[in-house]
């Protein structure tokens, strides 16, 4: 069974987000959802996530599942908000307890145990979840973090941080727990699914030419296209100019606030003893 697709995209954090409905019995699932926050004043919205509410609600989707492909690096997730509204499972794959064990030391964040709460469900390699008629499968693609999953729905990959689209290219493996090699052998598991499997990006950036944002592509257009690991590059290829490029990038400007939200499940952290929130921003430790 085909499953219907929404999509939402926030040109703020370049991020796609994803309803995933099955057709008949309306239940759904939503993809890394954003929670809008502007870094100058602190303050935090539920805009994007409400639009995503609001179509389902047009449609009356129950909303069974939220999805994260991997705790993002680039937006705060609305999970923890969405859940709140629809009462639907958080679920990640369950390498999120490795993430959580780097990054909670950074921000002293004593919440965070390292066993992958708050997640409601640690998802591993093969894992199926029902999502009415729809299945949606469970891949662990590794390389950009090592909790990085796709969602595999029908003839459809949810890819996350893994590939970008063919003019960009693929993602960046330089942060604590990245590998290079482990990318490419996750892509090269993507790509050889059947060639018209339809693969959806988590980000685009415009690559340099191209006019319109794009986040659809196909196995084999990224077979033949994509400029990092297109047919013939080989993993020793990849990495030597992966690596070589990650040396060059700079950090996601929200990557402080973002991760020790996003290791939280899209929690903010415990308010301090005089009822504030505070996001931290570690000096000199990234």
């Amino acid at each position: 069974m085909a499953p219907d697709i929404q999509v939402f995209f926030d040109e703020q954090t370049f991020t796609v987000t994803y309803l995933v409905s099955d057709p008949q019995s309306h239940q759904a699932v939503i993809i890394d959802p954003v929670l809008d926050y502007d870094p100058k004043s602190a303050r935090t919205s539920t805009r994007s996530a409400d639009a995503v509410l609001d179509a389902a609600a047009a449609r009356r989707l129950r909303v069974e599942w939220i999805l994260e492909t991997h705790a993002h690096a680039d937006h705060l997730s609305a999970a923890a908000y969405l859940k709140d509204v629809t009462g639907a499972k958080i679920a990640i794959g369950e390498h999120i307890a490795q993430v959580q064990k780097v990054f909670a030391p950074i921000f002293n964040a004593r919440d965070v145990a390292g066993d992958g709460a708050p997640f409601d469900h640690l998802l591993k390699d093969g894992d199926v979840l029902a999502v009415g008629g729809l299945t949606v499968e469970v891949l662990h693609t590794p390389g950009h973090t090592p909790a990085c999953v796709s969602y595999k729905v029908a003839d459809n990959v949810f890819v996350g941080d893994t590939l970008f689209m063919p003019d960009y290219g693929t993602a960046r493996t330089d942060f604590p727990g990245g590998d290079a090699p482990t990318l490419y052998r996750s892509i090269k598991r993507i790509l050889s699914l059947p060639p018209q499997t339809t693969l959806w990006m988590c980000h685009d950036y415009k690559a340099p030419g191209r006019r319109s944002y794009a986040w659809r592509t196909t196995v084999a257009d990224q077979c033949a296209k994509n400029i990092h690991v297109h047919d013939g590059v080989g993993e020793a290829q990849f990495v030597a100019a992966r690596e070589a490029r990650d040396k060059t990038l700079a950090m996601p400007a929200l990557i402080l606030p973002a991760v020790q939200v996003n290791i939280r499940a899209g929690h903010m952290p415990p308010k301090d003893d005089n009822g504030q929130v505070y996001l931290k921003l570690p000096i000199n430790k990234l």
